[in-house]
């Protein structure tokens, strides 16, 4: 018997797609930080000069699909065409023709690609399919239904698998007129290099601990203006990932974590297994928990290496994490932290790929690092 398919409503598969309380790229007005990259996107397009395909690199949540979205909205419903004279930004008035079919993503020459539900599961894909993309090359070839330009927006390309690249491959090789690809990428070494060759790249750079603060101020206004700075540093210059920590009470989770790893190398056994306990709980609350853990677990550690490399100690974001990294650089050696970060990484990406017990991963992650100071 046939499996039956879920169908769910496009405002239910929206909060699938952007479970969170800030606004999604595509209704997303402010960008702060990237003024350097939209004069380029700007004067490309006014020089006539505009690259068919885009790649939008940098770090997750700074800002590239908010970018992306903003320069369709101009192509789509600003005014690129030059009826008003040249435009200086990229902004695009509320009121234009176009721009609330755009926010909707409706407009007619607008394809947003990304990973989609499966209709056998109710659920949001892990991956960016073939399917999903067979869609975009009939798109991209047909003629504008409103306007000069036809733009499609990959976000992101690290979650193309690998038939899905080949297919966006393709349409690259045979760029159509007036129509545009915007790529949004975290990794883009990760892409297949003709997929990279074919694009002109634009790298976007973390923000300033000052304006995380500031956006935070926008988007977490419940938050202390001293959570907010000692988000903003954990964030590492990601507005997304900070709103991310700050929601999901971040700052608390990581105290927690740095006073267990402070008792190494004896390990406070009783203290750990009371940490690792909120791990084996089900359920959004606790999804936000990893979620915030292994980004807070393994930031730490990349941070231990970065000291041992270069030597330059970080001031601390709790109490108990002064002089804790010093301490773990003098019991062993770089190379034996390097392997133990290897070794945790994988232990917690294993932990989400084929789901196996999260307490018992957080457990064995501490005891690997014990392992290396005795």
């Amino acid at each position: 018997m046939a499996r039956a398919r879920v169908s769910v409503d496009p405002a239910e598969l929206e909060k699938l797609e952007w479970p969170y309380d800030w606004p999604p790229p595509w209704r997303n007005e402010r960008l702060v930080g990237h003024d350097t990259a939209e004069r380029t996107m700007l004067a490309a397009q006014q020089t006539g000069k505009l690259h068919h395909a885009w790649l939008l690199t940098g770090p997750r949540g700074i800002g590239k699909a908010t970018l992306a979205w903003r320069f369709a909205r101009f192509l789509l419903a600003g005014q690129a065409g030059g009826l008003f004279g040249a435009p200086d930004s990229l902004k695009v008035a509320r009121e234009a023709p176009g721009r609330a079919l755009v926010d909707a993503r409706s407009h007619p020459d607008l394809f947003h690609l990304r990973r989609t539900m499966n209709p056998d599961t109710g659920r949001i894909r892990n991956e960016i399919v073939v399917e999903d993309v067979r869609g975009l090359g009939e798109f991209m070839h047909m003629t504008p239904a409103m306007g000069d330009w036809r733009v499609a927006i990959v976000d992101s390309a690290d979650e193309m698998n690998r038939n899905a690249a080949n297919a966006v491959l393709k349409i690259l090789e045979e760029p159509p007129p007036n129509a545009v690809l915007l790529i949004v990428s975290h990794a883009p070494g990760r892409l297949l290099p003709t997929i990279r060759s074919r694009c002109r790249r634009l790298s976007l750079h973390p923000l300033a601990d000052e304006t995380v603060i500031m956006l935070l101020g926008v988007y977490a206004p419940n938050t202390s203006p001293d959570e907010r700075a000692a988000v903003a540093r954990l964030a590492e210059g990601s507005i997304g990932r900070a709103v991310e920590l700050a929601s999901a009470g971040s700052l608390a989770l990581y105290r927690e974590m740095v006073e267990v790893l402070s008792t190494l190398p004896d390990l406070d056994m009783p203290r750990l297994h009371g940490f690792a306990e909120r791990f084996a709980r089900r359920g959004e609350e606790a999804n936000a928990d990893w979620r915030s853990l292994n980004y807070l677990f393994d930031g730490w550690l990349k941070g231990l290496l970065r000291e041992g490399a270069v030597g330059a100690g970080t001031a601390p974001v709790v109490p108990a994490e002064r002089g804790l990294r010093e301490k773990f650089l003098a019991a062993a050696s770089l190379d034996r932290w390097m392997e133990a970060w290897e070794k945790v990484a994988r232990l917690l990406s294993r932990s989400d790929a084929v789901n196996t017990d999260r307490k018992q991963t957080v457990l064995v992650s501490f005891l690997t690092l014990q392992s290396v100071m005795r």
